[in-house]
């Protein structure tokens, strides 16, 4: 007889960081309604953390879209000097409002996750109860962009700097886990300013650390077409999303429905 623990959950997604590209995550996920799967689990990483309260929340993909409309990077930050090129408290504000009635991770209808680091111990870590701006706020927290974000006396930051990809979190509690990765890494040269460093230098840790956890999923989708997008240009989200929903209806189109029997 097998001691094995059934998981908790059947279907579990994993969505990726990648700034303005994460909107390729509304797309995804857009299909994937279409095909009727519905995640009972999901989790998120900076810009994934973004769409995964949004989407918990009960947005559609099409309104998560709308809901940024003539949002700039200017709307949510602002120029800090301290410590940090820019603060995100507006950032947190624009969270709140969107994901209403809800105020906090466990009160959201779908089971959410969300991937920071302890900045203080070095460790990646995971939010499921609190309160959802903040939290989402440090997910999103890119070190020398934007300060640290104190939570009950410990700093975290964004969570790409550790696990970009949050399937470590979820491979235990689901049966089928969907990860999807929109923040491959372009080889043309940085710019030389102290914000194009710090952006190559956040990229070379995400692409270090996806691997292993794309290599977690039984469905891994990965969006190499997207790359060239810079991460807080907010113009082109809807050609992100239209990627992102074109490559998860391809990624379906050609799975073997034998070894995964949901779509």
């Amino acid at each position: 007889m097998s001691n094995t623990v059934k998981p908790k959950y059947r279907i579990g997604v994993a969505l990726s960081g990648g700034g303005a590209r994460g909107f390729a995550h509304a797309g995804a996920l857009k299909a994937l309604d279409e095909a009727g799967i519905k995640p009972d689990v999901i989790a998120g990483v900076s810009a994934g953390s973004v769409i995964s309260v949004m989407y918990a929340a009960g947005m559609k993909p099409d309104e998560m879209i709308q809901s940024f409309n003539g949002i700039k990077f200017s709307s949510l930050a602002r120029i800090n000097g301290r410590g940090s090129l820019f603060e995100i408290n507006r950032f947190g504000k624009f969270i709140s409002d969107h994901v209403k009635p809800y105020k906090n991770l466990e009160e959201l209808p779908i089971p959410t996750y969300i991937g920071v680091t302890d900045f203080d111990e070095g460790l990646p870590a995971e939010f499921h109860e609190g309160d959802i701006s903040r939290i989402v706020t440090a997910s999103c927290s890119i070190p020398i962009v934007f300060n640290p974000i104190k939570i009950d006396g410990t700093r975290y930051v964004d969570g790409g700097v550790l696990h970009n990809l949050p399937a470590w979190i979820l491979r235990d509690k689901c049966e089928y886990l969907i990860g999807i990765n929109c923040s491959p890494l372009l080889t043309d040269k940085a710019g030389s300013s102290m914000m194009d460093i710090a952006i190559r230098t956040f990229h070379l840790m995400a692409k270090a650390n996806q691997a292993e956890d794309m290599a977690l999923c039984d469905i891994a989708v990965e969006l190499r077409d997207i790359a060239h997008y810079n991460i807080f240009n907010l113009k082109d989200i809807r050609k992100v999303f239209i990627s992102g929903y074109a490559a998860m209806r391809h990624t379906m189109k050609r799975l073997d429905h034998s070894k995964i029997p949901f779509v």
